[in-house]
């Protein structure tokens, strides 16, 4: 009998446990379409723009005995590099303030999530410094008023192992072409001022390796960057101001001693200059509709500009305003980007973050409309 009872009671403990850590799924998504009208395209514009496709997207989120899964896939078109993992890790909660994360996470840099408000991003996304992601682990401190994030990426998103290039089928970019992002150290601090938390400054620094497949040596890279946000639950406006630096030194062959590495993703590399310094600025400004419709439109204007170190390359600025609406599960976000010497944002894709077009660079004008249903 008594046998019986401890056996019993087993059961019911196992049970309860069984009920009590109850695995947990959370699926949902996104579908987006996209026009644009670019005025550096003649057959763009004799069409009246374009409107297709953007992206197709499936988020996860699971947990089960205190083991987080967040993980998002996103399907685009086949020229903008078709499917790939933007995001992927696991999670462990060691307290409500303690976190860490393994596998595909946010690099911990600059403004988080987003050092911007629009759908194009600013400056600081093109060279990979704005929401990027890479292998590794992470680790987050965050009380309310302080946050600390270290982490160790072994690599960015590789998708070939071994010796061959990186594929720029990715969201994020990265060093791509005969250069390979290798064991990287980031660490981030930020304190949160005023009664509601509004005022955040920050600091990041992030230093790595650069493999060369042609020396088969390391060579170094290492950026630092300083932010302002504000943001309040209590007030309209969002603030947003961020200065950094990179510095990155391949060891290629003597005889190709360049000044840029080429970088990608959306499934296209192009060329960037080895120093330079970025400066953003966002202002933002949310005005809630009450509608059976319209919710809510929030106004911005986001600036960039990239001061190039590599003599005779010139510097590139880029200039986003516009309105995100929102309508029930509806984003559209509606932009007039304006760029100077922006690959995405004029006719030079190659070379506009190395020499530009010196001489002959006009500022061009891409008007884009970005509808999105999120589920």
């Amino acid at each position: 009998m008594t046998l019986l009872f401890l056996s019993s009671l087993s059961y019911a403990q196992y049970s309860e446990e069984n009920v009590y850590e109850k695995p947990t799924l959370k699926i949902g998504g996104a579908l987006r379409f996209n026009y644009n009208l670019s005025t550096w395209k003649e057959d763009q514009l004799e069409r009246g723009g374009d409107f297709g496709f953007d992206v197709l997207r499936i988020n996860v989120e699971s947990e089960y005995k205190g083991i987080k899964l967040n993980a998002e896939y996103r399907h685009y078109s086949e020229g903008f590099g078709g499917g790939f993992l933007k995001q992927g890790w696991f999670q462990h909660d060691f307290s409500d303030i303690s976190q860490i994360q393994v596998g595909l996470n946010q690099v911990p840099f600059g403004i988080q999530q987003y050092n911007s408000n629009n759908w194009f991003f600013n400056m600081t996304y093109y060279i990979g410094f704005e929401d990027d992601h890479d292998m590794g682990v992470k680790y987050i401190h965050d009380n309310g008023r302080w946050q600390w994030q270290a982490a160790y990426y072994k690599s960015a998103e590789d998708l070939v192992f071994g010796s061959s290039e990186a594929s720029p089928n990715r969201y994020s970019y990265d060093v791509t072409g005969r250069n390979k992002e290798n064991n990287q150290l980031d660490f981030k601090i930020i304190n949160r001022l005023g009664d509601s938390l509004q005022h955040e400054i920050g600091a990041s620094l992030q230093g790595g390796l650069l493999y060369n497949l042609d020396t088969e040596r390391n060579g170094t890279r290492h950026a630092g960057a300083v932010h302002y946000e504000y943001k309040s639950v209590n007030s309209p406006w969002n603030v947003k101001l961020q200065a950094m630096l990179y510095r990155i030194n391949p060891k290629y062959a003597s005889d190709n001693d360049l000044n840029f590495v080429e970088m990608g993703a959306y499934g296209a590399n192009y060329n960037v200059a080895n120093k330079g310094e970025v400066y953003t600025a966002s202002l933002a400004y949310h005005l809630p509709i009450d509608t059976r419709l319209l919710q809510g439109i929030t106004f911005y204007d986001n600036y960039g500009y990239y001061n190039k170190r590599v003599s005779g390359f010139e510097n590139s600025h880029m200039n986003v305003l516009g309105a995100l609406f929102s309508a029930g599960s509806m984003y559209i976000y509606t932009d007039a980007a304006f760029g100077y010497n922006q690959p995405w944002l004029g006719p030079e894709w190659t070379n506009a973050f190395t020499a530009g077009t010196p001489g002959d660079t006009d500022w061009h004008l891409r008007f884009n409309i970005n509808m999105g249903y999120y589920f």
